[in-house]
């Protein structure tokens, strides 16, 4: 994992939050969990995060809402929908609303890893990207 990443964990079920938290803590990154989409905007609004590890399913605001809510106020930071329930059409709306990826679970830690590694990746060519004279040097 790159050194630094703030990556958020944000999952209605306990066992799940700690899963991912105590996967990704060896990473040498730093890790918050909550437990539905409010308290993950909030979150966000505090300290954007670098990568969002999002349930869909949740009480309260689904994950589909906060993840377009994401992508709209922190278009910067890179969202991995991980699901008990994996469907064709959610997969297409999330990666159509900015999703970098999408995983149905049970997610071993290796995928859970891998996942916030690519999304980091991303992130850091997207971001350099913006920049054209720096996307025109590395051609």
């Amino acid at each position: 994992m790159i050194a630094k990443t703030k990556i958020l964990v944000v999952d209605d079920e306990e066992v799940v939050r700690l899963s991912y938290l105590r996967t990704l803590s060896g990473q040498h990154c730093k890790v918050d969990v909550v437990a539905d989409g409010k308290d993950a905007l909030q979150m966000m609004s505090q300290q954007p995060f670098d990568v969002v590890l999002l349930d869909l399913r949740m009480p309260g605001m689904d994950g589909m809402t906060v993840l377009k809510t994401i992508k709209q106020k922190w278009p910067e930071s890179e969202v991995i929908i991980i699901t008990g329930y994996p469907a064709v059409e959610s997969a297409k709306a999330a990666v159509t609303l900015g999703a970098y990826g999408y995983l149905a679970k049970p997610v071993g830690p290796d995928d859970v890893i891998n996942a916030a590694n690519g999304a980091m990746l991303h992130k850091r060519w997207a971001l350099r990207c913006d920049q054209p004279a720096q996307c025109a040097a590395m051609r």
